[in-house]
């Protein structure tokens, strides 16, 4: 028996209320969410929050001063790069369910998005294994000696 309009409608309002309660709990999470990546060559480790923004740099180790300006530079950046491809990508996997449509409402299409538009093409490629991990949310440079030094 076909289900009524009034019913049909009834339907997607609840899917529409758990769409947006879905959503609010997304939004708190990124509020909460950072992660922190180090270089390639293990001397910088930088945490960005949700957006990408840096919030945090340390240089480990003494490597640091073996390094010239240009390298240091290029480990801070590699670091950053990778910090933030590996935010975007957690966030994708946090809002794209929300992007889709109400199982209910197949009238109602879902939205289509452009990750690599939104966060750069980097952000569709299949991510490097990364030493990662969250930390508190404070600004902060710092640069940790090795205890041997």
């Amino acid at each position: 028996m076909e289900r009524s309009i009034q019913e049909r409608l009834a339907e997607a309002m609840e899917q529409l209320r758990e769409t947006e309660a879905a959503v609010a709990r997304a939004e708190e999470e990124l509020r909460e969410s950072s992660c922190t990546v180090r270089s390639a060559d293990r001397a910088v480790e930088v945490t960005v929050d949700a957006q990408g923004a840096l919030i945090a740099m340390r240089f480990l180790g003494g490597l640091y001063r073996d390094m010239s300006p240009a390298e240091l530079a290029s480990s801070v950046l590699d670091a950053a790069e990778r910090a933030r491809l590996t935010m975007a990508r957690q966030v994708m996997q946090l809002v794209d369910p929300l992007t889709r449509s109400l199982p209910d409402a197949p009238e109602l299409p879902g939205v289509t998005v452009d990750w690599g538009k939104i966060f750069g093409p980097g952000v569709l490629d299949e991510p490097e294994q990364t030493d990662v991990r969250s930390v508190q949310r404070r600004l902060r440079d710092e640069i940790d000696e090795d205890e041997e030094e």
